[in-house]
């Protein structure tokens, strides 16, 4: 007789992670079994080289804050910082709890920092700088034009640069650099600890939904190739860009209309102490015209088990797959009748992405390297090696004006009735895995959740609240975090 459980997870990264062990504190009779087709839990966008680590709050993202012919509006930026404040304070408790280890090992105190170019970008940091300085959340931060402040700030970003050429920074100290590999095994540990069942190099082939309203999960060993199955009341596909694939699979209307269009990356690398010595931030700037906003240039700062390192990037590469370990067939298998004519009008509407994505598919090794000495002017291309970093599944939708639209960020498909959800996209995922899930339960679980609200806002006490509101909570709640992360702001 097959198996049934209350829940199964599907995919080994951070959200699932997040959304088990959230279940796991307020439902913790709950059967949870998770299945990864990998050898190890974290090793696709979660791992710490497939990402660039940032703690996503809007501190340093102009995407979060675009310029446009009006004022500019900081809704945007400042929802995403909330948001983030929601996974600090999740991860300060589960500290608290002997959930997670020292702070140390997933996540470090990094100044987040803007540099723009050009008078037109100068004017625009300094607006957004005299819009943002008055919210609390952003408090702290910091705007200069002068190379002598840039210079202490991050001084690879002035040695031997033109003079004469209009520069422009801001800086925010409490800005932090995320392992979020770490912290997923770490995640993970505890729920196996707790009689969660993780199961590694297990693929789920399919998902059928049976009369009792509970779905039969099929999946296949990868290695040996023998087949297994299991039944769940619920089920979370944390897939990745295999998302799609499996809620199609599933037969739920609600995937009707959706596509992924996969981007890959890679990030220049260097380990050389003399220059990891003398730049300790992540530093992110404009976009190219056509580029994506993942795609953002940036300048970072690492701290992964241990090692001190800096990225540059990232750089798109394109491959059908939707995941690094993927299939070629993917981009192929995901087309239906019903999402067809979106993806059509997508690749219509965006030729400045694929010229973009062509421009960068030719670039050399030291053509990269040239595109880092506009951060770095003194880059030295021997310092510098391309590492290959993780695939993501850009959304792509119907729209009723435009026919279907490329969408930057993620989103929960979730049947009518619950019993299934999956999470497509990407960036700034991770960082605000804490909100994602919690709205998850909140449509899933709508029953329960109003039971399950007290112990919630253990874990995260201002759930619900608006932080940047009320400048005494901002600062209350922030400098909280700051200590029980060991972090310097």
């Amino acid at each position: 007789m097959t198996e049934t459980v209350d829940v199964v997870l599907i995919g080994g990264g951070i959200m699932s992670a997040t959304l088990g062990t959230l279940l796991r504190e307020v439902q913790p009779d709950w059967k949870i079994v998770a299945y990864e087709r990998l050898s190890d839990v974290a090793q696709e966008s979660s791992n710490p080289w497939n990402n660039a680590g940032t703690g996503h709050a809007a501190l340093c993202e102009l995407n979060y804050m675009p310029q446009t012919d009006g004022p500019l509006d900081p809704a945007k930026a400042i929802g995403i910082n909330e948001q983030f404040q929601q996974s600090r304070q999740f991860w300060s408790n589960l500290i608290a709890r002997g959930v997670l280890d020292e702070p140390s090992t997933f996540i470090n105190s990094t100044p987040h920092m803007t540099f723009v170019r050009g008078e037109k970008d100068v004017a625009y940091l300094k607006a957004r700088y005299e819009v943002l300085k008055k919210e609390p959340l952003f408090a702290g931060i910091e705007y200069s034009e002068d190379s002598r402040v840039i210079n202490q700030w991050a001084p690879l970003l002035m040695q031997k640069r033109r003079k004469g050429e209009p520069f422009a920074a801001t800086r925010v100290p409490s800005g932090t650099d995320v392992d979020f590999g770490a912290l997923t095994h770490q995640l993970f540990d505890h729920l196996a600890s707790t009689g969660a069942r993780v199961y590694t190099d297990h693929e789920v082939r399919s998902l059928k939904r049976q009369q009792d309203g509970t779905w039969l999960i099929k999946y296949r060993q990868t290695i040996g190739r023998t087949p297994g199955e299991i039944k769940a009341r619920f089920v979370f596909v944390g897939a990745g860009g295999w998302a799609l694939k499996l809620l199609q699979n599933s037969g739920i209307p609600e995937i009707k209309g959706y596509g992924v269009f996969p981007i890959g990356g890679q990030f220049l690398k260097t380990s050389n102490p003399a220059v990891v010595a003398q730049h300790k931030a992540k530093v992110y700037s404009q976009a190219s015209v056509g580029a994506p906003p993942m795609s953002v240039p940036h300048l970072d700062a690492r701290v992964v088990e241990g090692e001190s390192s800096l990225l540059f990037g990232p750089f798109a590469t394109f491959s059908p797959k939707f995941l690094k370990n993927g299939s070629l067939l993917d981009i192929v298998s995901q087309v239906r009748p019903h999402n067809l004519g979106p993806m059509l009008r997508v690749a219509l509407a965006n030729p400045d992405l694929i010229t973009y994505l062509l421009g960068e598919l030719v670039k050399t090794h030291a053509k990269k390297v040239d595109g880092l000495r506009t951060f770095m002017p003194t880059a030295k291309d021997e310092d510098w090696t391309l590492i290959q970093a993780g695939q993501r599944a850009q959304v792509m939708k119907k729209d009723p004006k435009k026919g279907g639209i490329l969408q930057f960020g993620t989103e929960v498909i979730a049947s009518e009735d619950g019993s299934i959800a999956g999470l497509l996209g990407a960036s700034p995922g991770a960082s605000t895995a804490v909100p994602i899930m919690l709205g998850l339960l909140k449509r899933c679980f709508p029953e329960q959740y109003a039971g399950w609200e007290p112990a919630l806002r253990e874990l995260i006490p201002t759930m619900g609240e608006t932080l940047n509101d009320d400048p005494d909570a901002a600062e209350k709640s922030m400098s909280a975090t700051a200590s029980a992360l060991s972090l310097t702001a």
